[in-house]
């Protein structure tokens, strides 16, 4: 299936590496314009930007987690472009460690960047959909939200809370002809998982009924779906890209 996002205005959270980057691209090669944000990377930003140079790209430097810089980012938003059409809320860290021996500021890392920052992209994103009466939001989830992982209670919590604020934003915006939905990506090939042991790995590997991890590419087209005019009825709901996890 191919999807057309011409004339349309995309939002990608933690856009310029892994699941983000790939989602980018694909809605650039869809037609669209996309705005990506990063926050700790310039060099890959800068690279990302570089590849793509004859294509509407613009990126965007800014904390998700911290309400006054979204505001200020939708400010400068507003200036330039009339209407959102969608937003990828992918922005996401982990800081794995035992409960036990998690010190208190990665548990408030991890849920400030995951699940806050779902809560401010998606406020004022909200806002600018509404007039138009149309617009999707999808939230880059973990099937560790609903199994839980040793070691990952903060990220776990982050991506169950996640899954249940996106529930409850698609009730309030439905009428609105504004979905809002969840891609659960599984164990995939990108930065988010390349510091893990490779024991860890092959045991996590041996998990996966395709008995191998995913692509950045296969989580980005699942998005393109979620996003398109075809997916309008589709609201308040999970898609899993997991291999059969």
């Amino acid at each position: 299936m191919g999807f057309d996002f011409s004339k349309q205005t995309v939002i990608v959270s933690g856009g310029t590496r892994g699941i983000g980057r790939a989602t980018s691209e694909a809605f650039l090669r869809a037609g669209a314009s996309v705005i990506a944000s990063y926050l700790g990377n310039a060099e890959a930003a800068a690279a990302f930007q570089r590849d793509w140079k004859d294509y509407p790209l613009e990126l965007a430097r800014f904390d998700v987690s911290d309400y006054k810089q979204v505001e200020d980012f939708f400010t400068q938003f507003d200036k330039s472009h009339p209407q959102l059409h969608v937003l990828v809320n992918n922005a996401g860290i982990r800081k794995d460690n035992i409960v036990g021996m998690m010190p208190p500021e990665d548990w408030r890392a991890v849920l400030d960047t995951n699940l806050t920052g779902t809560y401010n992209m998606s406020k004022f994103a909200v806002m600018r959909m509404m007039p138009g009466r149309f617009g999707r939001i999808i939230c880059v989830s973990s099937p560790s939200g609903k199994i839980g992982f040793m070691g990952q209670a903060n990220y776990a919590a982050a991506k169950a809370g996640q899954v249940a604020f996106a529930k409850s934003l698609s009730k309030e915006t439905a009428k609105k002809g504004i979905t809002v939905n969840c891609i659960s990506p599984g164990f995939i090939e990108t930065e988010l998982i390349a510091d893990l042991p490779e024991e860890l790995r092959k045991e996590y590997r041996g998990m996966v009924p395709m008995k191998r991890f995913g692509q950045a590419s296969e989580v980005a087209e699942s998005v393109l779906f979620l996003a398109s005019k075809e997916a309008a009825y589709i609201t308040g709901t999970v898609l899993e890209v997991t291999g059969g996890l």
